[in-house]
């Protein structure tokens, strides 16, 4: 995918080998902005867990996690969970996160197309649900754009250094 700015965006399943990778993109975004569930090296898994994290969904057909590069370096990570709890198993959660330096490109819904594409294809996947910090007023934009549309509010559910925020929960019904 060609980028407002001309760089090239590659998409794809991550592989075993993207796990250190994903390891120190996501240490390194959890301190660019409070969006996160999780602050600068807050992500506390190490790249073998990672990696066996990787191979287990790779056999799944109805969750995965995306890698987005330019070049060589992991610019936007995705993931969709879907349950295996039968009750529950007709939804997943979606996650994504962007290199506070690409924001603005489109990587964003360029990663939402591929991780709505993927739940539309794989033929379990009937809504697609996710929360956001109630100031993340970009996501936010984003998630409607692509047809995501606000269902409730968890009121609180962020502390960060002593003000509190509320997640907005949004789904999309395929």
């Amino acid at each position: 995918m060609r980028l407002k700015n001309d760089m090239i965006l590659q998409i794809n399943k991550a592989a075993k080998g993207d796990a250190a990778g994903m390891v120190e993109f996501l240490n390194l975004i959890g301190g660019e902005s409070d969006n996160l569930l999780f602050g600068a090296n807050g992500f506390q898994m190490t790249a073998e867990a990672e990696e066996i994290f990787i191979e287990n969904l790779l056999e799944s057909d109805v969750s995965a996690l995306f890698v987005g590069k330019i070049e060589d370096e992991i610019v936007c990570v995705g993931s969709i969970m879907t349950s295996p709890r039968e009750r529950i198993s007709h939804q997943a959660e979606l996650s994504l996160s962007v290199k506070k330096k690409y924001w603005g490109l489109g990587i964003g819904t360029y990663l939402m197309e591929a991780m709505i594409s993927f739940a539309k294809r794989n033929g379990q996947t009937e809504i697609l649900h996710l929360g956001v910090k109630n100031d993340n007023i970009n996501a936010i934009n984003l998630y409607k754009k692509m047809g995501f549309h606000e269902v409730g509010r968890h009121k609180n559910f962020f502390k960060i250094e002593g003000n509190y925020y509320d997640e907005i929960l949004m789904d999309l019904y395929l």
